[in-house]
């Protein structure tokens, strides 16, 4: 399986998702500029966190602009995966590919720490090594993380189980204690903790490995259909 990982101007969370694919889980990865316009031959597509084009205006709201998110697009359409971490998933929602926005934390201050999560899905290509309600340790950093969307899309992510991820203790304000949340068609995922960062004991959790593996499977899967 082939990872791309976009680049944008101030992203710095890159290199630490492509040594979770290369070194801990074996996979091809790839770091490729914002410039890019064509992913079609990648299987999956990671943005990773970061402060985007300085994070200016809003969190997310530049990067939606550069020419690889055309290729994200296009790649989403396809119907293959996309996963968007912290400013990741900014941009996600910030592009249309999710709904909602992610608003400045209710403290107003940047939170850096150990965050429990419950994975509310474990029916997805991102959450199927889980067991279902697992409770996973997973580190937050973040000044824009509090999740936001109005009653009837709400109403709609829960009817459609679209809430893959809640916070046990929600730390930043989010509705709903959302952490992280998957479009209609199941293949685009966009959450606020960071996966890549808890792949190694030695970083205090290995809990973010299932996301990965669950990737793994899934496209192992696919292959052999």
């Amino acid at each position: 399986m082939k990872f791309a990982v976009p680049v944008f101007p101030g992203s710095n969370c890159d290199h630490d998702m492509v040594n979770a694919l290369r070194d801990i889980l074996q996979a091809d990865a790839d770091l490729v500029p914002a410039t890019t316009t064509d992913l079609t031959s990648y299987d999956a597509v990671i943005l990773p966190g970061g402060f985007s084009y300085g994070d200016y205006l809003r969190s997310g709201a530049i990067a939606r602009f550069a020419p690889v998110m055309t290729a994200v697009k296009a790649f989403a359409a396809s119907g293959k995966p996309v996963m968007g971490i912290c400013n990741g998933f900014q941009i996600l929602t910030e592009a249309g590919l999710l709904p909602g926005a992610l608003q400045a934390n209710r403290s107003a201050q940047f939170i850096c720490e150990t965050s429990e999560l419950i994975v509310r899905n474990v029916e997805t290509q991102f959450t199927s090594d889980y067991a279902t309600e697992a409770h996973l340790q997973l580190p937050i950093a973040h000044g824009e993380g509090n999740y936001y969307c109005d009653e009837a899309t709400l109403a709609e992510l829960q009817a459609n189980n679209q809430i893959v991820f809640e916070y046990v203790t929600n730390p930043n304000g989010s509705v709903a204690n959302i952490a992280g949340i998957i479009n209609r068609q199941g293949n685009v995922l966009g959450m606020m903790p960071h996966p890549e960062r808890a792949v190694e004991a030695i970083l205090g959790s290995t809990d973010g490995l299932g996301i990965f593996k669950s990737l793994l499977a899934h496209r192992e899967e696919v292959t052999h259909a």
